[in-house]
């Protein structure tokens, strides 16, 4: 009879545990977006221009982090290990390709490079997210042509400290800040200009 307590607590312990939430930390990033860009950056002007996507740097102060849950007193973090900055230029060259501008990995007429200043989801009762790029176009001999800041956010309901939720969100965000930085009159000038 005396094992009852023990078996007992130890049951306790395992169902309790069952429904903890995995933390999410280490988490690798995925592309997920649920948005496209609206608007083709393909111009009649832009239609033959090379453009090559070089490296972004990530020149947050904690590269690690990509969200938290704020909904109880003690935030959960959401970390990853993979670098943002990668991540990010990987996608701003696929997307732009879709837009049907033509992306090539060298020799291009235009080069973009940047910095990603913000890569972050807030969860409360919705998931807030934040995108922003520092961008820079230049020449085939590297003369600046353009520079300027791009973001782009996103807000989604969806099921508490879930990765899924992040991915979406953090997705949407940077496609977001992609369809800005096509609108922007500077940039759109420096691809003609290189």
């Amino acid at each position: 009879m005396r094992r009852l307590p023990a078996l007992s607590a130890l049951l306790v312990c395992l169902l309790g545990c069952a429904h903890a939430p995995v933390p999410l930390v280490g988490i690798p990033l995925d592309w997920r977006p649920t948005d496209s860009i609206t608007e083709s950056g393909v111009t009649t002007d832009t239609q033959d221009v090379k453009i090559q996507v070089g490296d972004f740097v990530d020149t947050r102060s904690d590269h690690a982090a990509i969200g938290e849950n704020r909904e109880d007193p003690k935030p959960k973090p959401v970390t990853t290990r993979d670098d943002v900055g990668r991540f990010v230029a990987d996608h701003l060259r696929e997307t732009l390709r879709k837009t049907g501008l033509d992306v090539v990995d060298a020799g291009g007429k235009v080069a973009l490079s940047g910095e990603v200043t913000d890569f972050f989801v807030a969860e409360t009762d919705v998931y807030r997210s934040e995108v922003t790029l520092r961008v820079t176009a230049t020449d085939a001999t590297g003369k600046k042509l353009w520079s300027g800041v791009t973001s782009g956010t996103n807000t989604r309901f969806g099921k508490s400290y879930k990765a899924e939720n992040y991915y979406e969100g953090l997705s949407d965000a940077l496609v977001d800040a992609m369809q800005n930085l096509l609108q922007d009159p500077g940039f759109r000038k420096s691809l003609t200009s290189g």
